[in-house]
């Protein structure tokens, strides 16, 4: 089955493709993520993806997007709701038309070995854009298998991010840091 899969970065792509390889399946990876912000990290998980998948033998189609503004003003009017209503179905919408019109079988994406997406949410755009697309939508729950790809992204020496992309995860990310400081006392208000 020729499968295109949406790749958000090398260490979340790991165990997908060696899951799908091991069912026989070899990915395409598809890099489209106009939702990673700073530049300077969009660059890094691409760069590490393209080192990655070129060392395992994968091939790879890399779309260049560093979309801030589209983004932003995507997402501005609704942030708690971003993932679903705009990240997952513009990634999504773009890797199933990318698979359509160029004969691939089907598409899945690495989001789902992630414990911290909204997995269910994910799943329906995907079966959603599957119907509009014509394209199937290869449903596989990697998330059994997070720890494990992590792990070995790890002793590879892959670039390991911090938070999901965008710039509003990024501040998430932070805020956590500055509650837990502030309950520990190393800042005060």
């Amino acid at each position: 089955m020729k499968v295109l899969m949406h790749t958000c970065c090398a260490p979340c792509s790991v165990y997908c493709i060696g899951s799908l390889r091991a069912e026989g399946i070899e990915p395409t990876v598809f890099w489209f993520n106009p939702n990673i912000h700073p530049y300077m990290e969009y660059k890094a998980r691409r760069d590490c993806l393209k080192e990655y998948i070129k060392s395992i033998g994968v091939s790879g189609i890399f779309i260049e997007n560093y979309g801030v503004e589209e983004f932003c003003k995507n997402v501005i009017g609704d942030i708690p709701n971003r993932c679903v209503n705009y990240c997952y179905r513009a990634r999504i919408s773009q890797t199933a038309k990318y698979a359509r019109e160029h004969g691939f079988e089907a598409f899945t994406t690495t989001l789902l070995v992630s414990p911290y997406q909204k997995h269910e949410e994910l799943v329906r755009v995907c079966e959603e854009i599957a119907e509009l697309s014509g394209v199937k939508f290869l449903y596989r729950d990697f998330r059994v298998g997070f720890r494990e790809g992590q792990k070995k992204a790890r002793e590879l020496g892959l670039y390991m991010q911090k938070y999901c992309g965008c710039i509003f995860s990024e501040k998430e990310r932070y805020e956590k840091q500055i509650l837990r400081d502030l309950e520990a006392g190393v800042i005060e208000v």
